[in-house]
C-alpha cells in the first residue's frame, strides 16, 4: 500500500513536470515570430517601422522636375529595394520623377529614439540651406523633411551622396495592407521594367 502511494506520487509529480514544460511561458514566440524578428535584424533596423508610408505629394519648390526620365509619370515599374517591410517585389506607378543628389543620412531622432544608420534617402531640397552644390560625406547637415517620426528639423550626418533620378511612387505593398501613395523616395537603380 505504501509503495502503491509513493509510485502515485510519483507520477504526480512528473506529471506536473511535464505540463509545465509543455505550457512554456509568456517570453517564448512562435516560429513566425522568431523569422519576423530575423528579417527586421537583418534589414538593419525596424526604423522604417515607422516611416510615413503615404506622403502628401507636395515636394520642394525648388526641385527639378525630370524631362525623358528613365520612368514616365503614369508608367509601372517594379521596385527592388526594401527600404520597408512590403516595398520589394511590389508594382508601383510612377507619380513623379526629378534631378537631384541624394543623400543617405545618419542622425538620432529628437523624439529620443535609437540612432538611425544610413536612412535612405533624403535628398538636397530636403535639406537646410544646403546652398546649390551637392554636399560631401561626413557633412553635418538639418533634414527639413518628416519621412520619419523624429527626422524634421534633426541634425543628421551624410554618409553618401549620388546625382540620379528619384521618383515618387504608388504602391501596393505585397505583404498586404493599405495601398502606399506618394512614397518618398525611390531611386532610379532601385526600379526595374515590368515584365
Amino acid at each position: 500500500m505504501k509503495g502503491k502511494k509513493i509510485m502515485a506520487g510519483m507520477v504526480s509529480v512528473i506529471a506536473a513536470f511535464t505540463l509545465s514544460a509543455c505550457s512554456g511561458n509568456n517570453d517564448e514566440t512562435t516560429p513566425e515570430e522568431n523569422q519576423d524578428k530575423e528579417m527586421e535584424m537583418e534589414s538593419g533596423s525596424d526604423e522604417h517601422m515607422e516611416m510615413d508610408h503615404s506622403g502628401s505629394g507636395e515636394v520642394p519648390e525648388n526641385l527639378t522636375v525630370a524631362e525623358n526620365s528613365t520612368y514616365e509619370v503614369g508608367s509601372k515599374a517594379i521596385i527592388t529595394s526594401d527600404h520597408m517591410k512590403g516595398m520589394k517585389g511590389a508594382e508601383a506607378t510612377i507619380v513623379g520623377a526629378y534631378n537631384t543628389t541624394v543623400y543617405t543620412v545618419s542622425y538620432t531622432p529628437t523624439n529620443g529614439g535609437e540612432r538611425v544608420e544610413n536612412h535612405k534617402w533624403v535628398i538636397h531640397e530636403e535639406i537646410a540651406d544646403a546652398g546649390e552644390e551637392p554636399l560631401e560625406p561626413g557633412t553635418e547637415v538639418t533634414i527639413d523633411a518628416s519621412h520619419m517620426e523624429g527626422m524634421d528639423g534633426v541634425t543628421a550626418v551624410i554618409d553618401s551622396a549620388k546625382e540620379t533620378t528619384v521618383y515618387m511612387v504608388d504602391y501596393m505593398p505585397t505583404t498586404g495592407g493599405e495601398k502606399v501613395t506618394n512614397h518618398k523616395w525611390v531611386t532610379e537603380s532601385e526600379l526595374s521594367p515590368v515584365e
